[in-house]
């Protein structure tokens, strides 16, 4: 159970658990029969204006994830079945940025687990 982070361009593994590709954009060099992915959420991607503002510069990490915390705001019904996922098994980030720790991915875990700290699993 819980959530990980993981570029799609590592193998799968087991323990990845349900695999889920949050890019708006294809992984470049990347056949979809390779991918292993149980979904891909483009509704999840951050908007291209903000993927664009935001350009991968760790100086706008902060403002980023804030940004992209208020896009999620609106976009419940795309991430809440993905947390409640989360509470019964693994669940898998998948990203293509060379920078595993300034991305999207990373930024829409910390989301995910916030909610689910404050609402836990709904049963």
């Amino acid at each position: 159970m819980g959530i990980a982070v993981k570029r799609i361009y590592e193998p799968a593994a087991k323990t990845d658990g349900y695999r889920v590709l949050v890019d708006r954009l294809w992984p470049r060099g990347l056949k979809k029969e390779d991918a292993a992915l149980d979904a891909w959420a483009k509704e999840l991607a951050p908007s291209v204006a903000l993927r664009r503002w935001f350009g991968h510069d760790p100086s706008r990490w902060d403002a980023f994830r804030h940004r992209y915390a208020s896009e999620l705001d609106t976009k419940g019904e795309y991430w809440r079945a993905l947390a409640e996922q989360a509470t019964r098994h693994r669940l898998t980030l998948l990203f293509g940025a060379r920078d595993e720790e300034h991305n999207n991915a990373v930024a829409l875990k910390a989301y995910l687990d916030a909610w689910l700290k404050g609402h836990g699993p709904q049963h």
